[in-house]
């Protein structure tokens, strides 16, 4: 899905906890496949695998790198180091599994160093192996400079919609200045250049087939990948799976949808609790945070850092906090935090930035930021303290824009805004504003790809396993239901009836079906179903 942009760039992001310009390719042009003697001398290559270095790296997790070419439609004209990183399988494993946790923007290295453990039932058949795809993290990282970074999260954050003429004229020069300092990978990091770095990793590391366990944005590369090469499909399951047809516009309304409906069962579940700061009527509930984001927005309250807390910042703090039900006591905490202190500590610590897989570790709190450094993205892989502070938001704009071909014309834009408002609002008096903005996102950048709208549907592969959650806030439960029915009879469908973004981190049930399908081979029923489980007040 198109995740929305973090709105402080001055406070410290933690990628993994949420946790390449654009590609011009034609519905018509064919993929270029492992076997092309162009890709000969990527596809001998041997990866080095060494003991990882960085803050906190697991002693277990092993860390490597592979070469891939920066275009695919001319091989010998530049290439990319992407940073891979594995747990090795117990005795003799029969092959890796590949793991994507989403964002787009997320770093798989860091992601499986920090919530690798939730994988260790893999390892019994495969080594556990994740990548930070072009443009991301250690791989080339894309930036837009802090200033150009800061004026398109300050665009984009739906605090003032009064002057669409200087709101597209300014995402313009961030477009320029993403240009500028982010170098050649930024024309090559769609999804569809993406899928191609995952099938030379496949043919690199040795395994006939692809098995891929993919979440949220994670989703659409597993959909791309299997489109692009449906006979080295092996076993893929995609987990909080996203649209595949939905312009941007129609995508953030479904999604202030699906966080109002997620809002509202957190309120049902806070409200349940004596310490619920909105009281014990759910109904009121929903009215106080509305009054509560409209408030902020009016009255903005101070930080420690320089800035000013609005209401768009609450919500887009709330709508983090929702994204797993575990996060739930923490999230009423701070909103008590707030309401009763006038304390933003709590709130601000859920800004992370990114649509990803929940990994299962504490929410940050706040820090200052170091000053940033620039870092020419045809260099190696970079050092993990090297990568642009802004990198994950750079990142989430290129990749969604690469595969969006919707470039409406700023007058459309302009006549569209006050009408679009108008819907978002009523889809989401909390999250509409918030979410309405990125229909702005990718004004002044190329056109992207018609591919995934065009290519990826009706394929002829192996099954695949597909799950959606029920209470999902990022990606809909609709939108597992339009995707199965659009890749056909390949499909398969389980039915979470939980709540938070992806199943397999927060259902026992989930995970199992999952790890049977990716060990064994086992898939559940088409429209089979995983119950809401038991859960306990942090």
């Amino acid at each position: 899905m198109l995740a929305k942009l973090s709105v402080r760039p001055s406070v410290r992001r933690c990628a993994v906890t949420a946790a390449a310009g654009l590609a011009l390719l034609g519905a018509g042009l064919p993929a270029v496949g492992a076997e092309d003697p162009d890709l000969r001398r990527f596809t001998d290559q041997k990866i080095k695998w060494v003991a990882c270095k960085g803050t906190d790296m697991p002693k277990d997790l092993q860390c490597g790198k592979i070469t891939v070419p920066l275009d695919y439609a001319a091989p010998d004209k530049g290439t990319l180091d992407l940073a891979l990183a594995r747990y090795r399988g117990t005795g003799d494993p029969r092959g890796s599994v590949l793991l994507n946790f989403g964002g787009p923007g997320g770093s798989g290295v860091l992601g499986l160093a920090h919530g690798g453990k939730e994988f260790m039932g893999l390892t019994d058949e495969y080594d556990v192996v994740s990548f930070d795809p072009r443009g991301v993290g250690r791989s080339a990282p894309v930036s837009c400079g802090e200033d150009a970074t800061s004026q398109a999260l300050e665009v984009t954050d739906g605090e003032d919609m009064s002057d669409p003429a200087g709101m597209l004229r300014q995402l313009r020069e961030v477009a320029a200045a993403c240009a500028e300092h982010s170098g050649p990978v930024l024309r090559h990091m769609g999804t569809v250049d993406v899928a191609r770095d995952l099938d030379l990793m496949r043919e690199v590391l040795g395994d006939d087939k692809l098995n891929y366990l993919g979440f949220s944005y994670g989703t659409r590369l597993g959909a791309v990948y299997a489109a692009q090469f449906p006979d080295r499909v092996g076993r893929l399951a995609l987990d909080g799976v996203d649209t595949l047809t939905e312009p941007l516009t129609e995508q953030g309304l479904v999604s202030a949808e699906g966080q109002q409906k997620a809002l509202e069962n957190f309120l049902a579940w806070c409200t349940e609790d004596i310490a619920c700061p909105f009281g014990q009527d759910a109904r009121a509930a929903r009215q106080q945070v509305v009054d509560l984001v409209e408030s902020l927005d009016e009255n903005p309250v101070p930080t420690d850092f320089g800035f000013e807390f609005t209401g768009q910042d609450l919500a887009g703090a709330i709508g983090q906090g929702l994204y797993s039900k575990e996060l739930w006591p923490l999230l009423q905490r701070a909103l008590a935090q707030l309401m009763e202190d006038g304390d933003t500590r709590g709130v601000e610590a859920f800004a992370t930035g990114g649509v990803t897989m929940p990994i299962p570790v504490p929410v940050p709190v706040p820090v200052p930021e170091p000053e940033p450094v620039t870092v020419r993205s045809d260099d190696p892989l970079v050092d993990e303290d090297e990568v642009p502070l802004d990198n994950l938001p750079a990142a989430l704009m290129a990749v969604n824009c690469a595969d969006d071909p919707d470039r409406p014309p700023a007058e459309q834009v302009t006549r569209d805004l006050a009408r679009l408002r108008d819907a978002y609002e009523q889809a989401s008096p909390v999250f509409g504003r918030y979410r309405l903005a990125q229909v702005l996102l990718c004004h002044g950048r190329p056109k992207g790809t018609d591919y995934i709208r065009e290519r990826v549907k009706d394929l002829d592969t192996p099954k695949m396993l597909l799950v959606g959650t029920r209470g999902d806030p990022a990606t809909p439960y609709e939108w597992t239901v339009q995707t199965a029915e659009r890749l056909g009879s390949a499909a398969v469908v389980l039915d979470h009836r939980g709540e938070g973004h992806t199943g397999y981190g927060s259902s026992k049930c989930v995970q199992r079906k999952v790890d049977d399908f990716l060990l064994y081979g086992s898939l559940p029923k088409h429209g089979s179903s995983c119950g809401a489980e038991e859960d306990e007040r942090g």
